[in-house]
């Protein structure tokens, strides 16, 4: 498996978990996804719209999209969480796609990434993609933590990659597409 095959798969199960995420956070009874908890982010709700919009951002770099900085500053937060679940998903197969025109060279050409008052630093395609990943993990993972003081259970976001966890999750693989 090559590091471009590996970042595929990472961008799969970034939708694949994500997925998951969202179905339980769409099943939190009414007040739970903007009750303010204890993490990063005060609620369910800013976390993720925080994921969201820095997905946005990096994507903006990633295709030169040309935004910069105010991919960011100019996101919109969603107050709802079934909208801004269908924003996510539309992000994610976005990536997915992005990801799969690539080519291993693409990995190593660097992109701007306007750093504010930083200035505009050219970044390696593979190191955003990879950041990018571990970003939504971290952050998911606070939304999976304060899950657990909810009405709903915090789903598994972990059983992807092995052969084993492709046949225990074949319908939902299947169902996405993946």
């Amino acid at each position: 498996m090559t590091l471009l095959d590996h970042l595929r798969r990472m961008a799969r199960n970034n939708l694949w978990s994500n997925d998951r995420l969202y179905r339980a956070v769409l099943a939190l009874r009414p007040g739970e996804f903007e009750a303010k908890r204890t993490s990063f982010f005060p609620s369910i709700r800013e976390t993720l719209n925080h994921i969201l919009a820095v997905d946005h951002l990096y994507l903006d770099f990633l295709t030169g999209g040309g935004l910069g900085a105010a991919a960011y500053d100019d996101f919109v937060p969603f107050d709802e969480a079934a909208s801004l679940a269908a924003a996510q998903v539309d992000f994610d197969r976005r990536l997915v796609a992005f990801c799969d025109g690539l080519s291993e060279a693409d990995l190593d050409r660097r992109v701007i990434t306007d750093r504010r008052e930083d200035g505009m630093i050219p970044e390696r395609i593979g190191d955003i993609l990879a950041h990018v990943f571990l970003h939504d993990i971290h952050h998911r993972g606070q939304v999976h933590a304060m899950l657990s003081g909810t009405s709903v259970a915090p789903p598994q976001l972990d059983e992807f990659l092995l052969d084993y966890d492709l046949k225990l999750r074949k319908d939902e693989v299947e169902r996405l597409g993946l």
